[in-house]
């Protein structure tokens, strides 16, 4: 799960046009910017102090100041304009600057907290007309149309004419580009895998297929299997089974009922490169180091929050008010998700299955992940993990205080920043947040791990990760129900949790794993989440970790009583998402109750597969693991959507994920998210204002947009990095 951000978006662009003229209004319009045409004037238009606006051919004009920080720190526009709640409204402009400036150009709330209804980002040049509509979400008398130009080192000139906020235009309607109806894992399949696509038709009988090579060669053909409405996408559909051609090569397609494929290859290459690179993810979203352009080339940035201004920093990080009369040195750890915010029970699981894949894979110990800590004869991925522990450990509470042993549930900044913004120029202040049980027990089962996983590489490190972890659960048993709230959510993710039976377990687990004690033997034993069925119809995740307790008791080496049910209970749970994929026609092992797709659903998709994967490990099955590389056809684009969800990974692949950093979509000047990010993917509930003006109504798949403003299904986030990371690793040992 992603951190659960409640935007201060509240409306949003729903379409842009570039070029041409504006669209002529209807008789029901309405007019809100008075003079937006500048007709001899500039007033009723602002600008900020010693930037002032000329008129120049009918057209209002600045000259930009450089040396700015922020988007906002320099702007021009208007007040007092009203707003109904439920009305659609055009927002629309011609625009002009010198070329590849941008300007962040908002319709929002003029006082405070200025929430921003909808905006767009364009790369400027030669004048232009951009156009968007929106919903407004609230009634207001105080409205605001601004073209913020700040963040520019040099100065540079901008100017803006016929602007325009109309009421009364009827909403845009959002038609998804999904390309050929053929769909097929974009990648790559394995040559001895299965080897499946999906044709969208509206035939009901079997369709005649073709393989085709780079060439164009028919090199396998058959008819396809008729599948009927898939409920996921509320689609109908057939399948194309082609597994029995095992040629390796690139630039396969796939023909059917008058449509190509997405290219792809066939071969095992890809996941070699996709296990790296998913993996390499982390030393980017590091909080506290300078990030080494030469090691992440276009990905180079200041160190975040180390106590250099603008930040207020990590260093003496104090809690909210009433929580405690201390500071912590929380510097370091990986950045969660899109915002500047660490979360401790979203940093558990994400460690706790790296540390896994170190467990499952001794191919990832040689693995180089080209970071600062590389050549050092500890793996590149316990390097990496261990930047995320030292953090973990650093958010306990000191001997002597009152919770002493139990851990701080996240720390983030005071309030929610804007797009984009890098770590170091984040100005809000920092805050320590309550401590909770979760957690605590998240620190106690991944220090537990960790005890023993570094032991062979730093005894001392390993021998400090167990103390903290004895020290953490026995607070937690001391404090068993200090639970987050729901409602501390304002400038980061509330992870509230409302249930820690899972957590006491998965602890307990990985304690008795490292040192064989009796008392968590008993622990563990006495469990009611030792004998529940841990494998549920969504998926494990940072909120539902037994299953991680149960994967580690069924394959790291262990005395427990009665381990061959703990093994054949995570065979039932393979065996449950076995029957679940096949009854896909779409293959996913993924089918929520309802079929209301759960945030992060791709995170889902893959922990689904750790499970067959496991349950190959322990059976090796056949099933299980085509099963598992059947799932992961549907992230690489075997969807409804048909795109790859991991950037740089096939020929369409999520671009624009929510990150305040990797925001090439609303600043040219910055990038992508790099190769190996992982989307978060459908959500039926489309918390985010953006996804809701575009996907309202939405089915299962359908649910999911590729914009950066759409941090409901489109962030990117450590946890769901390390399923994919998890099970590429997997895909490339086979």
């Amino acid at each position: 799960m992603s951190l659960w951000e409640r935007s201060r978006t509240v409306a949003v662009l729903t379409v842009l046009l570039v070029g041409g003229a504006a669209a002529p209004a209807l008789a029901d319009e309405v007019e809100q910017v008075r003079n937006g045409g500048f007709d001899g004037t500039t007033d009723p238009f602002w600008s900020t102090a010693g930037m002032p606006m000329t008129l120049t051919d009918g057209q209002a004009c600045v000259d930009v100041p450089g040396g700015t920080t922020n988007r906002w720190d320099v702007a021009i526009g208007q007040n007092d304009l009203p707003l109904v709640a439920g009305e659609s409204y055009r927002f629309s402009f011609d625009a002009s600057g010198d070329a590849g400036h941008v300007v962040r150009a908002i319709v929002g709330l003029a006082v405070s907290p200025y929430d921003t209804y909808v905006e767009q980002s364009p790369v400027l040049g030669g004048l232009t007309h951009y156009s968007s509509t929106f919903t407004a979400a609230a009634d207001t008398t105080q409205g605001q149309v601004a073209f913020q130009l700040g963040g520019s080192a040099d100065p540079w000139h901008f100017c803006v004419d016929n602007v325009s906020l109309v009421g009364g235009v009827p909403p845009e309607v959002y038609v998804p580009d999904t390309g050929p109806r053929v769909r097929v894992n974009q990648v790559a399949y394995l040559p001895s895998g299965p080897k499946v696509a999906t044709v969208v038709t509206d035939s009901t009988t079997p369709l005649p297929w073709q393989l085709l090579d780079s060439a164009g060669r028919a090199v396998a053909r058959g008819t396809s299997t008729p599948r009927g409405v898939d409920v996921s996408s509320g689609q109908n559909v057939q399948t194309i089974d082609f597994g029995r051609y095992s040629r390796a090569g690139s630039g396969y397609t796939v023909v059917a009922d008058g449509e190509t494929s997405r290219p792809f290859d066939i071969g095992a290459a890809a996941y070699d490169k996709l296990r790296a690179d998913a993996l390499k993810f982390y030393y980017t979203q590091r909080s506290g180091i300078t990030i080494d352009d030469t090691l992440r080339p276009g990905y180079g940035r200041a160190a975040g929050h180390v106590d250099v201004a603008p930040n207020q920093g990590d260093g003496k990080v104090p809690c909210q008010a009433g929580v405690c009369d201390y500071t912590l040195d929380v510097r370091g750890g990986w950045y969660d998700a899109g915002d500047h915010g660490k979360y401790v029970v979203n940093g558990g699981i994400t460690t706790w299955e790296i540390l896994s894949e170190y467990e499952r894979s001794h191919a990832v110990r040689k693995v180089s992940l080209a970071i600062p800590e590389s050549g050092n004869r500890t793996p590149d991925i316990l390097d990496e993990a261990r930047w995320e522990l030292n953090f973990l450990l650093s958010m306990q509470v000191p001997a002597g205080k009152p919770l002493a042993g139990m851990v701080h549930h996240k720390i983030h900044d005071q309030a929610w920043t804007g797009l984009p913004l890098l770590p170091d120029q984040d100005p809000q202040p920092r805050e320590l947040h309550p401590v909770s049980t979760a957690a605590t027990l998240n620190l106690a089962a991944v220090a537990a791990q960790a005890a023993r996983v570094y032991r062979p590489y730093d005894p001392a490190f390993a021998k400090r990760a167990l103390a903290g972890a004895r020290t953490a659960y026995t607070a937690a048993k001391a404090n068993p129900a200090l639970l987050a709230p729901e409602s501390d959510g304002v400038g980061g993710g509330a992870y509230n949790d409302s249930k820690v039976s899972d957590e006491f377990y998965w602890a307990a687990a990985e304690l008795f794993l490292t040192t064989g004690e009796r008392a968590y033997q008993s622990d563990v034993l006495a469990s009611p989440e030792h004998t529940a069925d841990v494998f549920g119809s969504g998926a494990f995740d940072w909120a539902s970790t037994a299953a991680a307790g149960r994967l580690d008791l069924a394959t790291v080496p262990n005395r427990l009583p009665g381990l061959p049910a703990v093994q054949k209970s995570v065979v039932k749970g393979a065996e449950k998402y076995l029957a679940v994929a096949e009854a896909q026609a779409y293959g996913v092992p993924y089918a929520p109750n309802n079929n209301s797709w759960d945030w992060g659903s791709n995170s889902a998709v893959l922990n689904n597969i750790v499970v067959l994967a496991t349950g190959y490990r322990l059976t090796g099955r056949p099933a299980f693991k085509d099963a598992a590389l059947t799932g992961l056809d549907y992230v690489f684009g075997r969807n409804a959507l048909n795109q790859s969800y991991v950037t740089g990974y096939g020929e369409v692949s999520s671009q624009n994920e929510h990150s305040r950093w990797y925001a090439h979509q609303l600043d040219p000047a910055l990038p992508h998210p790099p190769a190996g990010t992982l989307a978060g993917g459908a959500n039926s509930s489309i918390q985010d204002p953006y996804a809701q003006s575009k996907l309202t109504g939405c089915v299962g798949q359908f649910c999911y947009i590729d914009d950066i403003q759409s941090w409901s299904t489109n962030e990117e986030a450590i946890n769901w990095n390390a399923a994919l990371a998890w099970v590429s690793g997997f895909v490339a040992d086979l």
